[in-house]
């Protein structure tokens, strides 16, 4: 395998680490906010509002991560 090779298999790998980080967070982010509505349905909405908001800046961390590995591995 020549060192292009390495590159796209290296982008693969760090894409797919940082979506499964991605979904480990956000599956974080939703376990609290289902428990912090239990315990204070008054603020339900306010803490939903919070989970979205903290999901969308994950998921643009991560896209930026992948486009990353995808620039570097084309380099």
């Amino acid at each position: 395998m020549g060192n292009q090779a390495f590159a796209y298999l290296a982008a693969g790998l760090g894409a797919g680490i940082a979506a499964m980080a991605a979904g480990y967070g956000i599956g974080r982010i939703g376990s609290a906010a289902a428990d912090g509505s239990s315990r204070q349905p008054e603020a339900a909405g306010d803490i939903r509002t919070t989970a979205i908001i903290l999901a969308a800046l994950i998921e643009g961390a991560v896209l930026f991560g992948e486009v990353i590995c995808v620039l570097l591995a084309t380099k």
